[in-house]
């Protein structure tokens, strides 16, 4: 079974929002997640793995992980995560908040949505019905 990393996202509040800050970051722009700490177990994380994402308390999507690599060295060393750019939707799935990032087993990670689940539902009508406890 995957090995996975989840991360909260800071500074947008659903999945079209991060959408739109990495397009501005240029056309052809590869995405990378950077971290300070590079993953021990790098090599179980690219096995298949996946950056699930946490958006103001609930996970709502997830990446696959294509890369694991050190920058630098010494106390400047940082990991940079490269990152299919495609999100795949998940089941919304209540987080608390953590510093960082952390390890997340296959078996607890959840499950994706099909591709047209509610795609036309708009993203504030989603946050809320999440919000009531309702999806």
């Amino acid at each position: 079974m995957a090995l996975h990393m989840i991360k909260l996202v800071v500074g947008c509040d659903t999945i079209e929002e991060l959408l739109e800050w990495h397009a501005s970051r240029g056309p052809n722009e590869p995405w990378i997640l950077r971290t300070r700490q590079t993953p021990k177990r790098a090599a179980e994380l690219m096995d298949g793995g996946s950056v699930y994402r946490v958006f103001k308390g609930v996970i709502l999507c997830r990446q696959a992980i294509l890369d694991v690599n050190t920058v630098g060295e010494g106390v400047t060393a940082r990991c940079e995560v490269t990152l299919d750019e495609t999100p795949v939707r998940v089941a919304p799935t209540p987080r608390r908040a953590f510093q960082g990032w952390r390890y997340l087993e296959g078996k607890d990670a959840p499950p994706d949505l099909a591709q047209d689940a509610f795609a036309d539902v708009p993203s504030d009508l989603a946050r809320r019905l999440r919000e009531a406890g309702a999806w």
